[in-house]
């Protein structure tokens, strides 16, 4: 960008050309005063508060209208100007009824300090504000409170839910001071488009639009703000919790604009989804089994019954008799000090976490092509990258954060977007072509795409000689897949594949998007094999705005992985079965360690059914409602001997176990998570925790000093050091490094930046590795017994299990049951109507469930999510496995649907 010369209050500044005027001023500490500015939006003059002079030019102008140009003279403040911004003050005092006293933001209103620092009168233009009678509040929701008398006419709320948003659930209605925020057609905000982001609460500069839980709770000065990283999806988003300073309770969240990744943006789980923390229900001591009951504990008590079981089970059975699952809702040093114990106090390599349910078949497809399982590319590349191909992600709901983003890119003209997935989701409304293929028939998809590239001559020959390899063995297995074939397997017309593989291959750069909906299939390491070789063919890896990028679903699902918490690999990635690599950790740690890949969180379970696991440690998971087919998981875990479970609540599972022991939540310590760009961000305490629980990583190293290790770790920071000097990936990253926005790995040195982009100039593997992979079909095809297709996933305003979520008085009130989602003709056939409870049913189970019958689902499809403990989809799914990444087929089962009999 070119830099121009300006002068503002006589001294010299250099902004880029086009740069907004108040913003650079803003940035410069020059400050303007505002009310309808927020940098996310387009600026509109509306207040008219940021009014300046130009030297040579009549008249005043808004500042957050102009851009800078050679020469300009800009004056921000005189006596003119300020009598101006006074008698616009005056105006706006007009509409704004002053009742500051019992106002929350009292003290923190840029509204109120303006009117102080002009010397503004309340009275000096007869009050035309809006009263309590003025209208029809549809503006108003579940969370979200409106008070018109308040309520300035800025439009930043209107324009922050359609520019950030893209959801334009608000508008304005009437005239003079009787205009009021309203919705379209004066629909219920339940009944709009609205997401319940609460973007518009953060905007809002007077408190007109504000959080109902929050009202009466402490004024925005009596609250202490704390940064810390969001415990839901991988976005990483940063929030602050803003807790009152004498109650130490936690008043809202909310988030500010130019911290990374997400902008002060955050989504209704982010925002409404804490109210968990101060639940009585939470755990606050440890409960040891009685029979069928529990009874309390203390720590000793509980710890030492833990150590000498395990001891005992160890002695009696061997070290492979026990296992561990970590959990990627905790931090990094809990998940690395979790599989450390397992394999040095323990003995064994089995320990796992829920990224085998997740993402296992990203790591295993992405580092055998690339030498990295992870997303090769940054969040903030995606606003302007000319392509996005989207396949198996339903971003806005479970990664909303990036699906704004993607969003705003498509909105203004930046991005063509092609979008692949069975069902119609919203980013198919604005998607430039949408694939709806079937279930299971990716790797169809994708090849008959590269069938097209290859066949158009639209491939980059340059990259694929000089950067990688196997390219002859892999075209053999595209020939067998014109898209005339991938159209009789998955659905989608030929001539939209090849659209698609056009689009694709002629983009300047283009970034593939992809999450469960690739992963979760018995061929969901051919899956990513699929999207690397499309990337490889196309040139499209090892550059900014392009890429292969696997969206986490958890919020440390990377970290956990990262961490070692996985049956084949230490920290880092490196293989346990290497010679090298396992002495390196036998002298780390100064322990005995096991060569040989333990059992990952399938196999555990079955291994727990034939009485070869005995002894289990749980931390954070909940496998009786997220692993399949959880009639076998509840049979497994009721034949162990000694089950032990770490939670914040009494779970499905912890209700099995022979011990529970309280954590501390996010809230409640500190520690690191590491999102999916691979940034290593802080959470930071900031409330107290319940009864006597304690830190995760604390509890465990409080077992495994009883059972003789002489571990002594004083904080997180000291965990982290011994993570850095085991793990050549996080050799650079420490505490004092990250305080601001972490850094991404690797990150291999104390001077290192960190990575934006992976694979630059070479591949971590050397050179990229195509693979030739043929389309199988799902392990269980609908037939004649069971003829409809169920597909699984999550919501936008539930997380997981609903442990947290359905804790949260909003998120359960917006969404209090889980649903079938079936499409008109199926209904139709089967004489259902919507809301009718129906029975569910697969060669493993059943449930009830009521029916949402929607345009959504293509005929012979269904879906469930599976965060709902009465209707739980898992008791429906099949445990087939992936052969290499030995994840589960939560995408695609055979089910039939029937009414209830009366």
């Amino acid at each position: 960008m070119s830099i121009v010369n300006i002068k503002i209050n006589g001294k010299d500044h250099q902004p880029e050309i086009g740069e907004n005027i108040l913003k650079y001023a803003l940035d410069q500490g020059i400050h303007i005063p505002n009310l309808c500015y927020d940098s996310r939006l387009t600026p509109s003059g509306a207040c008219r508060m940021c009014i300046v002079q130009i030297e040579g030019r009549p008249g005043v102008h808004t500042a957050c209208t102009m851009t800078a140009a050679e020469g300009l003279s800009i004056i921000t403040d005189n006596k003119e100007i300020r009598a101006l911004r006074k008698s616009t003050l005056e105006l706006i005092l007009s509409e704004h009824k002053t009742n500051c006293t019992s106002c929350d933001r009292e003290g923190a209103c840029q509204l109120q300090d303006y009117a102080y620092e002009y010397g503004a009168a309340e009275d000096k233009f007869p009050s035309i504000a809006a009263t309590g009678d003025s209208g029809n509040y549809t503006a108003e929701g579940i969370a979200i409170g409106y008070d018109v008398e308040k309520c300035i006419r800025c439009m930043r709320c209107v324009k922050i839910c359609a520019e950030v948003q893209h959801c334009e659930a608000l508008t304005f209605q009437g005239r003079s001071g009787e205009v009021l925020v309203t919705t379209p057609f004066n629909m219920l905000l339940t009944d709009s488009s609205c997401e319940m982001c609460g973007q518009c609460l953060d905007t809002c500069p007077t408190g007109a639009l504000y959080e109902k839980s929050a009202l009466g709770k402490g004024r925005v000065r009596s609250l202490k703000k704390t940064r810390t990283t969001c415990l839901y999806c991988g976005v990483g988003c940063q929030l602050d919790l803003n807790v009152h300073r004498e109650s130490g309770k936690l008043v809202k969240v909310t988030g500010e604009t130019g911290i990374i990744p997400n902008d002060g943006n955050t989504c209704v789980k982010g925002r409404f989804g804490f109210d968990f923390i101060h639940r009585e229900e939470r755990l606050t001591t440890p409960l040891i089994r009685e029979g069928d009951a529990f009874r309390e504990a203390d720590w000793e008590e509980a710890l030492e019954l833990v150590a000498r079981r395990f001891s005992e089970i160890k002695k009696e059975s061997g070290s492979d008799s026990l296992a561990g699952l970590s959990s990627a809702k905790s931090g990094n040093e809990d998940n690395y000090i979790m599989q450390k114990f397992v394999r040095s106090v323990l003995g064994t390599n089995n320990v796992d976490h829920c990224a085998r349910l997740c993402h296992a078949s990203t790591v295993a497809g992405l580092a055998r092509a690339f030498g990295s399982g992870a997303m090769t590319n940054s969040i903030d590349e995606l606003e302007n990258t000319p392509l996005i191909f989207v396949i198996g992600s339903n971003t806005t709901e479970c990664h909303p954060v990036m699906g704004i983003k993607i969003r705003k890119a498509v909105a203004e003209g930046r991005t063509k977007l092609i979008v692949a997935d069975p069902r119609r989701i919203s980013l198919t409304d604005i998607a430039h072509l949408h694939m709806q293929q079937k279930p299971g028939s990716d790797v169809a998809l994708i090849n008959a795409m590269m069938y097209t590239i290859l066949d158009e001559k639209l491939s980059d020959e340059k990259f694929i000689k000089e950067r990688t390899e196997n390219f002859e063995v892999f075209i053999e297995a595209v020939k067998n897949c014109p898209p005339e074939f991938a159209e009789k397997v998955s659905g989608v017309k030929a001539e939209d594949i090849r659209k698609a593989a056009r689009m694709y291959a002629s983009a300047e750069s283009a970034s593939i998007v992809y999450s469960m909906g690739i992963t979760q299939h018995t061929t969901g390491t051919d899956n990513v094999l699929s999207l690397a070789n499309l990337a490889m063919l196309t040139g499209n890896v090892g550059k900014p705005y392009s890429g292969v990028n696997p969206l986490r679903g958890q919020n440390n699902v990377q970290g956990a992985c990262d961490m070692g918490a996985l049956p084949n690999v230490y920290p880092g990635y490196q293989k346990v079965v290497e010679p090298e690599i396992h002495k390196k950790f036998e002298k780390g740690w100064n322990a005995k360690l096991s060569d040989k890949v333990g059992l990952t969180v399938v196999e555990i379970m079955e291994g727990a059914r034939k009485k070869e696991v005995r002894g289990l440690y749980v931390v954070g998971e909940n496998p009786v409602l997220s692993d399949p087919d959880s009639n076998e998981v509840f049979e497994g875990l009721k034949n162990l001997d000694f089950l032990v479970v770490q939670d914040l609540f009494l779970t499905e599972t912890a209700e099995l176990a022979d011990v529970v022991l309280p954590a501390c939540s996010f809230a409640e310590r500190d520690g690191t998570f590491t999102n999916t760009e691979r940034r290593v961000q802080k959470y930071r305490r900031a409330v107290n925790a319940p009864g006597i629980s304690k830190p995760d990583w604390e509890i465990i190293c409080s077992i495994a000093n009883k059972m003789g290790a002489p571990w002594a770790y004083f904080d997180v920071s000291e965990i982290m050091k011994e993570i850095a000097s085991l793990t050549p990936i996080y050799g650079g990253i420490s505490y004092g490094r990250i305080d601001d926005v972490g850094l991404q790995w690797p990150c291999t040195g104390t001077d290192h930046p960190g990575t934006k982009v992976l694979h630059q100039g070479k591949f971590a593997r050397g050179l990229g590795k195509f693979h030739p992979v043929n389309f199988l079909a799902q392990k269980e095809l609908p037939d004649h017994e069971y003829p409809l297709i169920l597909t699984t996933g999550r919501m936008l305003q539930h997380w997981h299990t609903g442990t947290m979520t359905r804790k949260s008085k909003v998120l359960d009130e917006i969404v209090p049951i889980g649903y079938l989602e079936i499409n008109p003709a199926d209904a139709g056939k089967l004489g259902i109507e919507k809301g009718e409870e129906v029975s569910v049913s697969s060669r493993r189970g059943r449930i009830r469930v009521g029916v949402n019958i929607t345009e959504k689902m293509a005929e012979g499809v269904v879906f469930l999510t599976f965060h709902f403990k009465e209707s739980p989809a898992n008791a429906l799914t099949i445990a087939a496995l992936d052969p290499l990444a030995k994840i589960p087929e939560f995408k695609a089962c055979a089910v039939k649907v029937g009414k209830l009999s009366r």
